[in-house]
């Protein structure tokens, strides 16, 4: 059982997308609810909840390509 060195690097790099998706998702969030009045409010909530679903699903599939590089998939 050897690990496979390249589906780790994607792994790792799936998870470093995410880290920039987890920092801005939140901020892009708040600063939506801060201007509930201005013309662009739903614009950005939508941007903010993208990047934070997004960083939610990378991370998840990061894990989880780094799992399968150590310990292979299920058959």
């Amino acid at each position: 059982m050897h690990t496979d060195r390249a589906l780790l690097v994607k792994g790792f790099q799936r998870l470093l997308i995410s880290l920039p998706c987890m920092v801005a998702g939140p901020l892009v969030l708040s600063q939506a609810f801060k201007n509930t009045t201005h013309q662009w409010f739903w614009p950005v909530l939508v941007l903010g909840l993208s990047l934070a679903i997004a960083a939610i699903v990378l991370g998840f599939v990061g894990v989880k390509t780094v799992v399968d590089a150590f310990f292979g998939k299920k058959k």
